[in-house]
């Protein structure tokens, strides 16, 4: 063999793998800061978010098997980000706490129920609580952007080829005060299969009916279509209390109400609590731009319609989510987009209609209109929300989706930092830890192996660096952090290395008591050593895998970190101790029993092969 190649390769490695911890994506700040590697909540500390589950609108606590349903969701969600080391936890009955490495962590997201709903738009009508007055129907000028939003609101389309997509008309460019309809429309009457109204939601309306008073009760349960305030100033002064009611107390009101009573703003109804519009057989009133109150349909296509959602870059690098749809929710997408298209029994309200004169179909997710593109077709493929996404919202709108909506709706109650109070004395003692076995382990090599015990240590050393740049370089691309557990993974690695050594040099040794030569001894050696050593590595990295996949928290930290060094170990195997050896073999020193490490394995060849040794028999 040519043992330099197999060490240039090796060397091609660590150029490679040090020119990434120096220079790429993420690397910053001096030499010492590009070489630290992320470290984890136990060690450096982190952020920690508390939600709590509320109750249903019905007043119904979340169930035992709920919350955890929506823990996994939300660990699902969270691990969508990388191996960060996450740890969810449920705490009580309703609180579930969530803790990540490093300050300042965005999760706002992760709580969102995803409830995803697909629903015609019936009619607008002003919600920004001024006099209803007559405006043109909108343009295709961009989407509005909901006030308040922590993140940009797609204005996205529904196409599924390009000769058929939707267009983003009729979502307007401003905040648009269409004309209410002068006679009542079908539309806006209670849909005939609507589910019963539960009990408890019944006493709540009850409650705000006695707060608003009956004379403006009366007039709200009396609007037909958005009530002209201008016309009868009187209508305006008995409607106002319902501007004074809390977004707890506007989200049970029967959708009708919340979209005919113009003094009920769009503030109230974005800051509804979540989940408020869930129910997809009620028809359900959300706002677009902050200022325009939507009366949707009943919800033909759900979130559970949706197969998969990706994360990708359009025709134009835009970042788009891709939504797959299942079997059924193809039909049912299909059969939706038709009803959109023809306007079937003109469900949708002239002053709804996009720029074409076709109905808009709403992409609500959670409370909150995404998009609401004008159907120009009848679409028989998937879809594409789009709009002013960059990659982070890109990926977090789709993982949300991906997961499923959670069954519990939450409530953030607190987000803080938190410091690893004793990270900094556990990191040393870890650190000195897995010093102290390197150490003894060379020292032992030295004394029993001599020269074949620096082979031990430099493969020690090679291996120690792949792992720390590996470290480095994963951290920034996969959020990998490192942590006590992961810590303690490599140490037990160094375990695992060690047996590869003592197998490869007895066998050595075995191979020279046979009577071969020590150059003819190491290839033979190595080639009856390397399935063992190939074996027990591999026993090794099977039992790491299946306890990455099988646990959870900091187990999988130590999972994956006992793995990335076994896996390391052997490409310093084939890489470097082979070739290594191969070059000792052709030394001198290499054939001096007290230098080579190989002991009485050279003189019992000597023995044997000179037949003028004196031999002592026993009496």
């Amino acid at each position: 063999m040519r043992p330099g190649r197999q060490l240039a390769v090796l060397g091609l490695i660590f150029v490679v793998l040090y020119l990434l911890v120096f220079f790429s994506g993420g690397a910053s700040g001096g030499w010492k800061d590009r070489l630290e590697p992320r470290l984890g909540l136990d060690l450096v500390g982190g952020t920690r978010l508390t939600l709590e589950a509320t109750n249903t609108l019905d007043g119904r606590p979340p169930t035992p098997e709920n919350l955890e349903e929506a823990r996994q969701i939300i660990e699902s969600r969270v691990n969508a980000y990388g191996v960060a080391e996450a740890e969810v936890v449920t705490e009580g009955n309703r609180n579930i706490v969530i803790s990540l490495p490093g300050e300042n962590r965005d999760m706002s997201g992760v709580g969102t129920a995803a409830e995803l709903r697909f629903r015609k738009v019936l009619k607008i009508t002003d919600g920004g609580g001024a006099v209803a007055t007559p405006a043109p129907s909108p343009s295709a000028s961009g989407s509005p952007q909901p006030s308040g939003s922590p993140s940009p609101q797609p204005s996205g389309s529904a196409p599924a080829k390009a000769t058929a997509s939707p267009s983003a008309g009729g979502q307007g460019g401003g905040a648009p005060a269409p004309t209410p309809s002068a006679s009542p429309s079908a539309s806006a009457s209670p849909s005939a299969d609507a589910a019963p109204v539960p009990q408890s939601i019944q006493e709540q309306r009850a409650a705000v009916e006695k707060k608003v008073g009956a004379a403006a009760w009366a007039a709200a349960s009396g609007l037909q279509a958005p009530a002209d305030l201008a016309t009868d100033p009187s209508l305006a002064e008995r409607l106002k209390p319902f501007g004074a009611l809390s977004p707890q107390e506007v989200a049970v009101l029967t959708p009708e109400m919340q979209f005919n009573v113009p003094t009920i703003t769009c503030a109230q109804l974005d800051a509804r609590p979540a989940g408020s519009v869930k129910d997809e057989k009620q028809r359900a009133v959300a706002c677009e731009g902050g200022a325009v109150k939507n009366l949707l349909d009943v919800a033909k296509v759900l979130g559970t319609d949706v197969s998969d959602a990706d994360a990708a870059l359009d025709q134009t690098s835009q970042w788009v989510v891709s939504l797959n749809f299942t079997g059924g929710g193809q039909s049912k997408w299909t059969e939706l987009t038709r009803e959109a298209f023809n306007n079937t029994g003109n469900a949708c309200d002239a002053s709804a209609l996009g720029q074409d004169g076709k109905c808009r179909v709403a992409v609500v997710l959670d409370n909150k209109i995404v998009s609401s593109p004008e159907i120009q077709g009848v679409l028989t493929g998937d879809s594409q929300i789009t709009g002013n996404f960059n990659q982070k919202d890109a990926n977090a709108l789709a993982g949300n989706l991906r997961y499923g909506a959670l069954p519990v709706t939450f409530e953030q109650q607190e987000q803080q930092n938190v410091t690893a109070t004793l990270g900094e004395s556990h990191l040393r003692a870890g650190l000195l830890a897995a010093g102290i076995g390197m150490l003894l382990v060379i020292l032992y090599s030295f004394f029993y192996y001599r020269l074949l015990g620096s082979v031990i240590f430099l493969s020690l050393v090679l291996s120690a660096l792949l792992v720390f740049g590996a470290l480095v370089v994963l951290g920034r691309q996969i959020g990998f952090t490192l942590t006590l557990a992961g810590i303690a993974g490599m140490i037990v690695s160094l375990g695992v290395a060690a047996d590869s050594f003592v197998i490869y040099f007895e066998r050595l040794k075995d191979e020279i008591r046979e009577g071969r030569s020590p150059r003819s001894a190491v290839p033979r050696a190595w080639i009856r050593a390397r399935r063992t050593i190939i074996s027990a590595n591999a026993i090794t990295l099977m039992s790491a895998v299946v306890l990455y996949v099988v646990s959870v928290g900091t187990v999988k930290g130590f999972a994956f970190a006992l793995g990335l060094a076994t896996v390391l170990d052997l490409v310093v195997v084939f890489l470097f101790r082979h070739p290594i050896m191969t070059m000792f073999a052709r030394t001198r020193a290499f054939l001096s029993p007290r230098v080579s490490g190989l002991g009485r394995a050279l003189p019992a060849r000597t023995e044997q092969t000179n037949p003028r040794t004196p031999r002592v028999k026993e009496a």
